[in-house]
Parts: C-alpha cells; sequence; structure tokens
C-alpha cells in the first residue's frame, strides 16, 4: 500500500522518532580530542571479529611511564598477582583511554596506548578511583593483550558465550524448536563432566527440561554451524535429561556445535495451530517469504488426525499431479492453511497441525471430512509472485495500482492476534495508520464518499483521532460536504491544541472554496432577480449588453466552468470539485432570503 503525504498536516501531526538514550559512557566518549589516545599494535591478534558493547573482555594490563618505568601491572614477571581483568563493555566502570581502544582489538592482540591524562585517572569525574601514588597527571603507555573476549547472555555474568567459529545464517532457534547439536562439558578445573560420543548429534526440545537452563539461553543465540564455548555458573546449571547436577561445580564450560535445528512454530499462540519444518527452503527467515498477498503454488496433502490417519486429498494425485494455485488474501483455502504458507520459504515443506476453526469449519468442507475434525497438512511451498514493487513508478501508475490492491495491507491484519495490551495498542495504530494511507489514496482518486468510509473506520474506534478528523475534513470539502469538514475541522482544534495550525489552515482553504463557489453562482446568475415584474433577466450577462442569453448559452457556460475545475483539479494535488449546480443555486438564494424559491 502506497503511502500518501496528506498536505502539511502530516508532518505536523507525525510523532517525533524516539532517540535511544544517550548514556554516560557515550557522554565521556565526547570528551576525546585528536592526539589524546594513540594506538601501536605489538603484535597482531587474529580472527576478523572485535569486541562489541555487552561483551565481556579478559586482558592484561601494564602501565609504564614514557621513560618505561613500570607503574602497576596484573602479570606477574612486573610484580602483579598474574590474573587478568575482567570487564564487560558498557557495564563496567572503565577508564576512558580502554573503553575506546579495548573495542578496536582482535583476540590475542599485543598492543601499546599512548593516553594523556584525560584519558585515563586524570578524567575530570573519573568513575574509576586511581590506585595509591598513581601518577594520574602524567602521559603513559597502557600495554594491553586482549586474552579473550565472549559475549554476555545473561546481565549477572551467569551465562557467557565464547564464539569459536561462526555460522551460516542469522536465525536462531526459540521455544518450540527442536535442535541437534554435539555437547561436551568440563569443570572450571578441566575435569570431563559430559562426553556426548553416541552417533548422533544430542537431539532437544526447546522449552522443555532436556538441557541446563544456561546452557539452553546460550544455545538461543547460536545460528546453524556455530561452535562456541559456554561458560555456566551453578545457579544456572540446572537438572535435564542430558546430565544430572554435579554437586561441589561452580562453572562448567560447555562445547557446542550446533548441527541443526527444525523450526516449529505455534502460529496462535495457544498450542492449537503448529507448524513444524521437515525440509529446509531457500533464502531467509522470514525476508523471503510471501508474507504479503502473492499468487501461490504448493502441493499438500491432507490427513485426518484419526488412527488411520486418512487422507482426504493429495494434488499429486487429485489434482492430476498438479499444484495447487491460489491468491492469498483472498479467502481461498482455509484460514490456518494460509497462515501457515505465508510462514514459509520456497522449497520448503512443513507438516501443519490444525484446529477445526481455523481448519474446514469455517471453510467449504470436503466431503469425507467430518465436522470438527482436526486436519494435518503436509504443504510443499514451491514458488510465489512477488507484490509489484514502486520504485520508479509514476503517480497515475501507482494510483491504478492502488485501486486493485489498496485492501490488501488490512487483509493481512485477520492474521494477526496481539498477545497482550501493549501489543494490542501497538496493532490499532498501525492498523489506524493503514486506513488513513488508504483513506488519502481514494481521496487522490476522486472516492470521497469511499474515502471518509475509510476515515470512520477508525474513528468508530476513537472518535477523537486527529489526523483521521482532519482526513475526514477534507474529504467532506472535496465532495461540497462544508459544514460537515468545518465541524471536523473546529472538532480538531478543541482536541488537540497543536494540530491548530493545520485545522485554521484547512477553515481558511475551506472559506476560499465556499467563496469561489459563491461568485461563480453570482457571476452566473447576475441580473436574475434584479428586475421589475414583467421583465425578462439574461442569465450571466450584466446591464446593457446587447447578446442574447440562451438557455444553451447557460448550460455551455457551467460546463465550461467545469471544465476550468477539471483542469485545476489535474494541476493540484487532491482538489475539491464543485457542488452541483443546483446544490450552488440553494445556498446562494438562501444567502440573499429567496429560500423559498422553487427550482423547477
Amino acid at each position: 500500500m502506497a503511502v500518501v503525504a496528506d498536505d502539511d498536516h502530516e508532518q505536523q501531526v507525525k510523532e517525533p522518532e524516539k532517540k535511544k538514550p544517550e548514556s554516560e559512557d557515550d557522554k565521556r566518549r565526547k570528551k576525546i580530542v585528536p592526539g589524546s589516545l594513540m594506538k601501536a599494535i605489538v603484535r597482531p591478534g587474529g580472527g576478523e571479529s572485535k569486541p562489541a558493547e555487552g561483551n565481556q573482555v579478559i586482558y592484561h594490563c601494564t602501565v609504564r611511564t614514557l621513560d618505561g618505568v613500570t607503574v602497576e601491572s596484573t602479570r606477574s614477571e612486573f610484580g602483579g598477582k598474574g590474573t587478568p581483568i575482567r570487564h564487560v563493555i558498557g557495564k563496567s566502570k572503565i577508564i576512558l583511554g580502554l573503553l575506546e581502544g579495548i573495542p578496536t582489538m582482535l583476540k590475542g592482540e599485543v598492543a601499546m596506548f599512548k593516553m594523556k591524562p584525560e584519558m585515563h585517572y586524570g578524567e575530570k569525574d573519573c568513575p574509576v578511583a586511581a590506585p595509591d601514588n598513581f601518577p594520574k597527571d602524567s602521559e603513559l603507555h597502557f600495554e594491553i593483550e586482549l586474552i579473550e573476549f565472549s559475549k554476555v547472555i545473561t546481565d549477572d555474568l551467569g551465562v557467557l558465550k565464547k564464539v569459536i567459529e561462526e555460522g551460516q545464517s542469522w536465525e536462531t532457534p526459540r521455544e518450540p524448536y527442536e535442535v541437534k547439536a554435539w555437547i561436551s562439558a568440563k569443570s572450571g578445573d578441566g575435569k570431563v563432566i559430559l562426553s556426548w560420543t553416541k552417533d548422533e548429534p544430542y537431539f532437544f526440545t526447546f522449552g522443555k527440561p532436556e538441557v541446563p537452563k544456561g546452557l539452553e539461553l546460550a544455545i538461543a543465540t547460536m545460528p546453524r554451524g556455530e561452535k562456541a564455548v559456554i561458560y555456566v555458573k551453578s545457579q544456572y546449571y540446572t537438572e535435564s535429561t542430558l546430565m544430572p547436577v554435579v554437586e561441589g561445580v561452580d562453572e562448567v564450560h560447555f562445547e557446542v556445535e550446533l548441527v541443526h535445528f527444525i523450526q516449529v512454530r505455534d502460529v496462535l499462540g495457544d498450542g492449537r495451530l503448529i507448524k513444524r519444518r521437515i525440509r529446509d527452503g531457500r533464502g531467509e527467515f522470514p525476508m523471503d517469504c510471501p508474507l504479503q498477498d502473492s499468487l501461490l503454488h504448493v502441493h499438500y496433502k491432507g490427513l485426518l488426525l484419526n488412527e488411520e490417519k486418512t487422507v482426504f486429498y493429495d494434488t499429486r494425485i487429485d489434482n492430476n499431479g498438479q499444484p495447487l494455485e491460489f491468491s492469498s488474501g483472498e479467502g481461498l483455502v482455509p484460514q490456518g492453511f494460509e497462515m501457515s504458507v505465508r510462514l514459509m520459504l520456497p522449497g520448503e515443506v512443513s507438516l501443519v497441525t490444525c484446529p477445526p476453526d481455523y481448519a474446514y469449519d469455517k471453510f467449504e468442507r470436503p466431503a469425507n471430512v467430518p465436522e470438527g475434525a482436526y486436519v494435518q497438512w503436509e504443504i510443499e511451498l514451491l514458488d510465489f509472485n512477488t507484490p509489484k514493487d514502486w520504485t520508479g513508478f509514476s503517480f497515475r501508475e501507482i494510483m491504478d495500482d492502488v485501486e486493485k490492491i489498496k485492501g490488501t495491507v488490512l487483509r493481512e491484519f485477520n492474521h494477526v492476534h496481539p498477545q497482550d495490551d501493549e501489543e494490542g495498542k501497538e496493532f490499532a495504530n498501525t492498523r489506524n495508520l493503514l486506513h488513513l494511507n488508504v483513506a488519502a489514496c481514494l481521496l487522490k482518486l476522486g472516492e470521497h464518499k469511499k474515502s471518509i468510509e475509510t476515515c470512520n473506520k477508525v474513528l468508530d474506534a476513537n472518535p477523537v483521532h486527529v489526523k483521521a478528523l482532519y482526513r475526514r475534513g477534507m474529504a467532506y470539502m472535496a465532495s461540497g460536504d462544508y459544514e460537515e469538514a468545518r465541524a471536523d475541522f473546529n472538532k480538531m482544534m478543541s482536541i488537540d491544541k497543536s494540530s491548530e495550525a493545520s485545522a485554521k489552515a484547512a477553515l481558511l482553504k475551506l472559506k476560499k472554496e465556499e467563496q469561489e463557489v459563491e461568485r461563480r453562482v453570482r457571476r452566473q446568475f447576475k441580473g436574475l432577480f434584479d428586475k421589475r415584474p414583467g421583465e425578462i433577466a439574461e442569465v450571466g450577462t450584466n446591464d446593457g449588453q446587447d447578446d442574447e442569453a440562451t438557455s444553451e448559452n447557460v448550460e455551455k457556460d457551467d460546463l465550461d466552468n467545469l471544465d476550468d475545475q477539471e483542469e485545476r483539479t489535474r494541476q493540484t494535488t487532491a482538489p475539491p470539485p464543485p457542488p452541483g449546480i443546483l446544490s450552488q443555486l440553494r445556498k446562494l438564494f438562501a444567502s440573499v432570503g429567496l429560500n423559498r424559491c422553487t427550482i423547477l
């Protein structure tokens, strides 16, 4: 559905984009000036990934003066304890130079950072206290070795993940997906706790107590093919069918390779309509799915969920081997069938279990499917034709398409089921926006009545929706219903003071339209009521003019004026056509006190 701008009001009513709040670290970074932090690589690191916000970093640090005198160090050979530092970027308190410098490093890299005082403990309002006798007012060298960094899974650092080998895509498993993975486990001191030596990877279902809770949380961040080490503290090391809880172990290190997972989706959210992918398709989910209305080609086999698993239809047998072709959004297949196909990739095969109210109880039921029957469809999505892309199209081409598909997006909302108040609010706001975009398209197409009816759908649910009042007022004005338009614009101002400028501009435009109508009518019927009884007034002429005005001249004048108005309509955006001639006459007669006249 095209989004159509609606004069000046569209910009004024639109809510401002919400910006992410500026963090304290962001404010500190603004204080960095060129030359205050310099980096030299002493030993290159490996790989391509670097630490990011939310990662835990483990590093050794040695601080020296510019003359090479060691100030402090974590290394035992320089008087330290030999224990590296652990920090979480974006959460831990850290000096500004390392906050900026460590995210530039690769794993295993050793770098020398030359810092002016304001980049270490000499920073004004530094969140980290300087050690005793530390030369915080001096320019210093910080030698950093980045030993390791890992993704923080839980805020309390109870679960961490270190990626060993990147995965193949971005989709990750979630409840109730079915997962296959190679898993082994050791205690923090290296003692083997679990070694999966069977021929097949371990199979488990998300959401069930089949793996420790911390391990499941981490696997939920892994795409197919990823290898990782997952560090799980005792509070997340829960009992599971994979392994018992080992007493006295504070932390377990899991080595995991995610081999495969099967997408299982609870489409309705209540466990009744379940889609289980049994063969992967082509592309990325959900970007390459037919989420919008499309022409689809599918093979499917339908079964009853009885003991015999009776097949009631198979396109490969009952349709001469030809696939089913249908357009989504037209109600041509059961609702549960269409909702599931919209979540499939081309080439995918899925098994869908469907309740009767989303199968055939509310759809034309095959003769061999009893009422109230639960069914199962094995569906293969062969391909689909995507909706037209309007990029590069002219305005008229887009408007012609809008007339054909203006209800497409709104039909999509039949498949949306908000789960809570927050989702319900977001759903309602988006649906209202779509209705108003449809109304704007209809207004541009000259479908004023339909535009008003579409605005009413929003106002029925929310009578004080300012943008809907504005849009409906413009449609009323375009159709010549000036009093209704005026009422909507005045109501806007009474509801929302911020819309006053837009409403006043619309009222000014309305006044000009009324004046133009009155001027045209007075010009056409000038002198009609100025003559004494018995005299004949010539329509559209001035007193003293000799040319005769016949009824044919009047009709021609009126048509010429309408042609002029039509030409102006083509040159402006969503212009209001003039009211009918009878309506013009009635309004004029009322304005001059002749509202009791009868027009023959």
